[in-house]
């Protein structure tokens, strides 16, 4: 198993990927070939066994008994022994992707992934510290920052918009205690930070400056192959789960429904189509910023349009940076025209691809989107339906799903992807069920777990004692420069 940039023929091993994050060119790394999966095999496995029986396949180079390890010790940490659950609504089925130590999806990836770089750093004999620079709409930077705190010879820097990440994501950050994390806001939105991160990683000369240092940049975004590769387990883990309850058949197709912005977690699911998984359809779900639903339509990827602040902060992305990586695949691993589009969009702010590539992404992609009204509406409906209640980003997707059904009455089975605790966003939450509250934060988390019967998390308990340790917020156009200070 070897990987090669989106942007050049140059192969690279597993570890060396995974250590380097993004290309030198620019480009995102892929796997060159996907590894068939015998479905009948993992029908009675745990989450556990499942991640090895995939993760063994795309790194051949890490010790088996090493693997299995560290597999354990990363979802040790989760609050519920399936790691990742399946709750039935009626027809829908709602993937909990919430029960690890930072309440969302993004600790299915970032628990494994320090020791996925460990491990790299030791096989390609890395002695130089490894420095974590990652980019975050919410969830990312707290995840990173729980696996990542005084891991040995590492430092991770995470940047957030200030302004544009909920009141609890925000304390989850700022909060954050160890003796090699830096947490910064920015001032902008998440593609500003996005874009921040890129050009210090396509700096050569600061990277050389770096080097001299002994210091090497990595990321803890879905950019980085090891941040992606584990998120196609829950895909697998969640149809075997249906298959045991009964709930389809084995090769039965199904459809998921994931809430996107970066675009990692349905390209996991893509990933996981490849490799056997019986998927019908991919339904990506967008909120406001819909700049995904739009090239859906039309072909064209075109971010020149106004940023919205909704209340379903993680999503609101206008530069899909996984997206590449799906292009990629979509134009049957055309390198030189990857580049192209990719100049386009940072020259252009847009760029639109070949009829046949949109008919190959067409073919297994539906799109739609959720404004703010109808996902607050279904955040009300869905609990006065079942009695359970959904995080904003999760409405985003049940709405869509329910467009789906409607407009093309494929009833199939589909697995809606639940990315994050409606704790970590209680003002939309209690807002949508029981109206306008004035009700300070902490207070207002008590009263919905008070009316709705569910208990706290002890992530969200703990945290309304813990003391903010990152007040520190910059101009975007500053972030090299602070992370040179930091390092340097």
């Amino acid at each position: 198993m070897s990987y090669k940039s989106t942007r050049s023929d140059k192969t690279m091993t597993a570890s060396q990927a995974i250590l380097k994050g993004i290309s030198d060119e620019g480009g995102l790394f892929v796997p060159t070939v996907f590894p068939q999966m015998d479905l009948k095999s993992l029908v009675h496995k745990s989450y556990k066994e499942i991640c090895y029986s995939i993760l063994s396949k795309y790194l051949p180079e890490f010790d088996e008994d090493y693997l299995k390890d560290i597999i354990g010790k990363a979802y040790d940490k989760f609050s519920v022994p399936q790691v990742a659950p399946v709750v039935s609504l009626g027809n829908h089925h709602i993937l909990e992707l919430f029960h690890g130590p930072t309440l969302a999806f993004k600790d299915v990836a970032l628990s494994i992934l320090p020791y996925l770089i460990q491990v790299s750093a030791t096989l390609q004999n890395v002695e130089d510290e490894i420095v974590i620079l990652t980019a975050t709409s919410g969830d990312t930077g707290k995840a990173a920052l729980e696996g990542f705190a005084n891991v040995e010879n590492t430092k991770i820097i995470v940047f957030y918009p200030s302004e544009g990440v909920s009141n609890i994501q925000k304390k989850q950050m700022t909060s954050q205690v160890g003796n090699n994390v830096y947490v910064l806001g920015i001032e902008g939105n998440f593609d500003d930070a996005q874009n921040g991160v890129k050009s210090i990683f396509n700096n050569k000369e600061f990277k050389e400056k770096l080097k001299s240092e002994k210091i090497i940049l990595s990321s803890a975004n879905s950019i980085n192959i090891g941040r992606l590769l584990p998120q196609v387990v829950y895909y697998f883990s969640s149809y075997m789960e249906l298959v045991q309850k009964g709930a389809i058949a084995l090769n039965d197709s199904v459809n998921f429904t994931v809430p996107t912005g970066n675009f990692g977690d349905i390209l996991a699911g893509y990933y996981a189509k490849k490799m056997g998984l019986p998927i019908h359809k991919l339904l990506c779900a967008s909120n406001s910023n819909n700049v995904l639903h739009d090239f859906f339509k039309t072909g064209t990827y075109n971010k020149n349009r106004d940023f919205i602040k909704t209340i379903s902060p993680s999503m609101d992305i206008l530069i899909s940076s996984n997206f590449e990586r799906m292009l990629y695949h979509a134009s049957n691993n055309d390198q030189e025209l990857i580049v192209n589009l990719m100049k386009e969009l940072n020259t252009k702010g847009s760029y639109t691809v070949p009829e046949e590539m949109k008919s190959v992404i067409s073919e297994l992609f539906y799109s739609s989107y959720s404004d703010e009204e109808s996902t607050k509406k279904v955040i009300g409906q869905v609990y006065e339906e079942y009695n359970y209640v959904l995080d904003p980003h999760t409405a985003v997707a049940y709405k869509v799903c329910e467009d789906y059904v409607k407009n093309t009455s494929d009833e199939r089975t589909n697995i809606i992807l639940s990315t994050a605790s409606p704790f970590k966003f209680p003002e939309a939450v209690y807002e949508s069920i029981f109206k306008n509250s004035d009700l300070e934060v902490y207070e207002l988390i008590d009263k919905l777990a008070e009316k709705t019967s569910l208990t706290i998390p002890e992530p969200i308990k703990k945290l309304k004692d813990s003391a903010v340790l990152h007040k520190k917020v910059i101009p975007s156009d500053k972030m090299k420069e602070t992370v040179g200070e930091i390092l340097l």
